[in-house]
C-alpha cells in the first residue's frame, strides 16, 4: 500500500512561486507514472502535472504549461512540483497522485491513490 504526503504549500502573492513536494512510501515507487491534480472550492478535481516511470514523459495540463514543472527522484521516492508565475486562479488543494501504471495519465479516471493534499493559496 502506498503513502502519499505532501507538503510545500501556503500562501504566496500573484507572480510568486511555491515548491510542492511528495514523499511516497511503499514498495515499486519507481514502477508507476506519479503527479498532481487540484480541487478549488466549487470546482472539479483537474489534473495538473503528470510524470511517467522514468521521468522522460511528461503531461501539463493547458491552464499551467509553461509555468509548472514536474520532476521525480526515484532514488528518493519523491516527486516534486515547481510552479512559477502564479495566479489566483491557482488557488486549490494540490494533491500528489499515483496512477495506476507507469504510463503518464492525465485524467481522473487514471489516478490510482492520491494524499491528503496542501492548500496553495495565491492573493491577487
Amino acid at each position: 500500500q502506498v503513502q502519499l504526503v505532501e507538503s510545500g504549500g501556503g500562501l504566496v502573492q500573484a507572480g510568486g512561486s511555491l515548491r510542492l513536494s511528495c514523499a511516497a512510501s511503499g514498495r515499486a515507487f519507481y514502477n508507476y507514472a506519479m503527479g498532481w491534480f487540484r480541487q478549488a472550492p466549487g470546482k472539479e478535481r483537474e489534473v495538473v502535472a503528470a510524470i511517467s516511470w522514468s521521468g522522460t514523459i511528461t503531461y501539463y495540463a493547458d491552464s499551467v504549461k509553461g509555468r509548472f514543472t514536474i520532476s521525480r527522484d526515484n532514488a528518493r521516492n519523491t516527486v516534486i512540483l515547481q510552479m512559477n508565475s502564479l495566479k489566483s486562479e491557482d488557488t486549490a488543494i494540490y494533491y500528489c497522485a499515483r496512477g495506476r501504471g507507469a504510463v503518464v495519465w492525465s485524467t481522473m479516471g487514471e489516478v490510482g491513490a492520491g494524499g491528503r493534499g496542501t492548500q496553495v493559496t495565491v492573493s491577487s
